[in-house]
């Protein structure tokens, strides 16, 4: 019989950082015969309180927050620190097999992204310096980093923390930071959540997203891409490659191998490229702002008179335009829209096939069918079925 460990993950499972790397610890051990009894908090979040007392086999933890590492800084049991990278080593806990998320390489992602875009201007939009902050901090340095190599002026906004108090002063100072850019700019955010409240400012302040100001977070959070409207990219963290790595480490510690100050960095696993950040030079700037109302409300069947009328122009106007910029009509820009978001819908699994139709603002299922047919050559369940088979042959080892 196999010996079951009692193992302690301290991880705060609100975060999505957290929850990917519970994930891949849960992989590791669906994958192999190692039999762990887990302790974790029954609402997932993450309490110290008698830790230093806990008796039990070993410990993952995330050392992003410092009062993890301090309570845990005299533990005798089998531990892996799972956290962000730094660019000074001495800022590592020493003697402790840590797991990090690649920062640099996380922004170098999203950098050459903006880049790649046309985009000459770019910022990073972080957080308030704090030590529970270190790993933005460093992402910060990154960008910085990166855009002194390439001769390029660093432009680095914090803003306030999230509170309730100091909301309406967050919202009014990033306004009036995106007003000070340069444009078109493209904006590095920190996290998702970041990314998500500088696209929410900029829809207050009438700025065209991504057409004056492209937008990509970090940590692909689905929970912050259904709170905002117009969809967003965001780099991929490698979250769940890191949970494995560190249930393997502490699986191999608790069978008796030594792993001081042993260090793996994972890099992130992709880019997840949404209308957020995918700018498109030199557009007429009636076509810039109809597209931009267009991708915020595509899924709630506008019509092209209302597109018109929210630009100010006539329709015939504004359909001249948009065949001279894109070669194709008001409605097929609204049409196409509605069909990435029902893809998207389609992809995840998550809806039957008259719902997508409702949330992505087709008048019926049939109207939906259709338009598959007519556009992309197969019916919404067909693509579906298509898309899966896809996926599965991906996951087959070559």
């Amino acid at each position: 019989m196999l010996r079951t460990h009692r193992i302690a993950l301290l991880f705060n499972a609100n975060k999505i950082f957290d929850r990917e790397v519970i994930t891949g610890i849960a992989g590791y051990l669906a994958s192999t015969r190692t039999a762990w009894d887990l302790f974790l908090e029954e609402d997932f979040r993450l309490r110290l309180t008698g830790i230093d007392g806990w008796q039990g086999d070993g410990i993952i933890a995330d050392f992003d927050d410092p009062l993890v590492a301090s309570a845990l800084a005299a533990t005798r049991v089998p531990l892996v620190a799972v956290g962000g990278s730094y660019e000074n080593p001495a800022n590592y806990p020493a003697g402790v097999p840590y797991v990090a998320t690649d920062n640099f390489k996380l922004i170098k992602l999203a950098y050459d992204h903006l880049i790649e875009a046309g985009l000459r201007n770019i910022a990073c939009f972080s957080l308030p310096e704090a030590q529970e902050n270190r790993w933005a901090q460093e992402r910060e340095k990154a960008y910085c980093k990166l855009l002194l190599r390439d001769k390029l002026q660093p432009e680095v906004y914090r803003g306030h923390a999230t509170s309730a108090q100091h909301w309406s002063e967050a919202v009014e100072q990033q306004i009036a930071w995106l007003h000070s850019l340069p444009k078109p700019v493209g904006i590095i955010a920190v996290t998702d959540a970041r990314a998500r409240q500088l696209m929410q400012a900029c829809a207050l302040a009438g700025i065209e997203v991504p057409e004056q100001v492209a937008v990509i977070g970090i940590d692909n959070d689905p929970l912050a891409r259904m709170l905002t409207r117009i969809p967003m990219s965001s780099v991929i963290q490698g979250a769940q490659e890191m949970g494995r790595t560190a249930a393997h480490l502490l699986d191999q510690m608790l069978h008796g191998v030594r792993l001081p100050d042993t260090r793996i960095l994972v890099p992130p696993a992709g880019i997840n490229v949404l209308a957020s950040s995918k700018h498109e030079a030199g557009k007429h700037p009636h076509v810039m702002r109809a597209r931009h109302f267009i991708r915020q409300y595509a899924c709630q069947g506008i019509k092209t008179d209302q597109v018109a009328e929210y630009v100010g122009i006539s329709r015939s106007s504004l359909e001249a335009h948009f065949r001279a910029e894109l070669g194709r009509s008001v409605h097929d820009e609204i049409l196409r829209l509605r069909l990435e978001a029902a893809t998207g819908f389609l992809a995840r699994g998550t809806c039957n096939l008259a719902d997508v139709a409702v949330r992505c603002g087709f008048t019926s299922s049939q109207y939906m069918h259709s338009v598959f047919k007519r556009e992309l050559g197969c019916t919404p369940r067909a693509w579906q079925e298509r898309q899966r088979s896809a996926e599965a042959a991906s996951d087959v080892p070559g």
